[in-house]
C-alpha cells in the first residue's frame, strides 16, 4: 500500500515521504479500513515537528489520528456484517504523552480497533468524516462536559477554527445562544452561518465590553477557549458567577500564570479538555449527537483545502500557515 511516513521529527518537507509499505491485517477485535480521507489536526503537525521536544514514539510513523473510509475486512470477534460499512476513525495514533500507535490514517489501509471506527452518516462525505475525531469530539466535550446548555449563553473564543466551528453548531443545537470571536469579516460570516448570534472581531472590537453589553452585564455561562494562556484576563472578565472555562489548548503560552483572584471572585470552574482522553460515556454521547445532527442536516463540516497523499508535506504546511476550514488528504481520489 501507499503510505506517508517519517522517521525523525522536523519540517514537513524534510521528513515526510510517500512510498510503498506492507498493508496491515485486521487482528482480533479490529477492522481493516480502506482509507479515503485523512484529516490533519494541529496535534498531528506538532507531533511531526517535534513541538516542545516531542520525540519519536516509534522508529517509523504513519501520521494522522483522524480519517474516514470503508471497512473491507474484520478480525476475530468482530461482526462480519460491518464489512462494507462507511466509517470515521478517532485516536488512530493515540494522544500526547504516550507512544500510541505507529500507524495512523495517512495510508491506503489501516487496521484499527472496531470501536474506533464509527459509522459515518450517509449525508457526510469521507472528507467530512475525516474531521470528526478530534475537532468535533473535542467541541462536544467542551460544550457538554458539565451537562445540558439549554438557555445558556456560551462564548466560543476562536469560533471560526476547527473546534470552534463545531462548538458553535453543537451549542446552538443544544439550545444555547452563542457569541464567538473571529479575526476577519470572512470568518465572521462563517461563524454566523454556523448559528452564532454575534461574531466579534477581536482585532477591531473591544471584546470584553461587547460581551458584557450583549449579556446585560451578566457575562457568559460557559467559555470554550482555544488559547487559555492568551485569554486569561478576557475570560475572567466576561465569565458569569459560577461559570466555567473549558479550555482545549494553550499553544501560545503552555505555562500560563493564573490571575487567581480574578477567577476566584467569580467562583469560576476551570476545565481542561483533552480530545484524546474523552470518557467513554461522553464519547458515545458525542458520536450520537454527531450522527443525529448530520441526519437532520444540521452538521456543517468546513473543509478549507484538500491535497493528494503525494502532497502531504504541502498539506502540513497549510495547517501551519492557518486559514479557514479543515485540511484533508484525499487517498485514492475519494472525497
Amino acid at each position: 500500500m501507499l503510505a506517508a511516513t517519517y522517521t525523525r521529527t522536523g519540517p514537513a518537507a524534510e521528513v515526510l515521504s510517500v512510498g510503498e509499505m506492507a498493508a496491515p491485517v485486521a487482528g482480533p477485535g479490529e477492522v481493516l479500513v480502506r482509507v479515503h480521507a485523512s484529516g490533519i489536526n494541529p496535534a498531528d503537525v506538532k507531533r511531526r515537528g517535534g513541538w516542545r521536544g516531542m520525540g519519536m514514539g516509534h522508529p517509523l510513523v504513519v501520521p494522522h489520528t483522524d480519517g474516514a473510509g470503508q471497512i473491507i475486512a474484520v478480525g476475530e470477534g468482530v461482526d462480519p456484517s460491518r464489512i462494507g460499512e462507511r466509517v470515521w476513525m478517532w485516536n488512530a495514533q493515540g494522544g500526547y504523552g504516550e507512544a500510541g500507535r505507529a500507524f495512523g490514517t495517512a495510508a491506503e489501509f489501516i487496521a484499527i480497533a472496531s470501536h474506533q471506527a464509527v459509522k459515518l452518516a450517509d449525508s457526510l462525505t469521507y472528507a467530512d468524516g475525516a474531521n470528526l475525531g478530534v475537532p468535533a469530539m473535542t467541541a462536544y466535550r467542551a460544550v457538554f462536559a458539565d451537562g445540558p446548555v439549554t438557555g445558556q449563553t456560551i462564548f466560543v473564543n476562536g469560533a471560526a477554527g476547527a473546534v470552534g466551528h463545531f462548538a458553535v453548531q453543537m451549542a446552538v443545537a443544544g439550545g444555547a445562544r452563542v457569541i464567538g470571536t473571529v479575526s476577519n469579516p470572512e470568518a465572521a460570516a462563517h461563524v454566523v452561518d454556523a448559528g452564532a448570534f454575534a461574531a466579534l472581531n477581536r482585532k477591531t472590537e473591544d471584546v470584553t465590553a461587547r460581551i458584557l453589553e450583549l449579556t446585560g452585564g451578566q457575562g457568559v455561562d460557559r467559555i470554550v477557549e482555544v488559547d487559555f494562556g492568551a485569554n486569561l484576563e478576557l475570560d475572567a472578565a466576561v465569565l458569569k458567577r459560577n461559570g466555567t472555562v473549558a479550555a482545549y489548548s494553550s499553544s501560545s503560552n503552555p505555562t500560563p500564570v493564573l490571575p487567581y483572584y480574578a477567577f476566584a471572585s467569580k467562583g469560576a470552574n476551570l476545565r481542561f479538555i483533552q480530545g484524546f482522553l474523552i470518557p467513554e460515556d461522553q464519547r458515545l454521547a458525542g458520536e450520537k449527537m454527531i450522527a443525529n445532527m448530520a441526519d437532520v442536516g444540521r452538521l456543517k463540516v468546513a473543509i478549507g483545502a484538500t491535497f493528494p497523499l503525494s502532497d502531504i508535506a504541502k498539506a502540513h504546511e497549510r495547517v501551519e500557515r492557518g486559514g479557514l476550514g479543515n485540511v484533508v488528504v484525499l487517498i485514492g481520489g475519494a472525497g
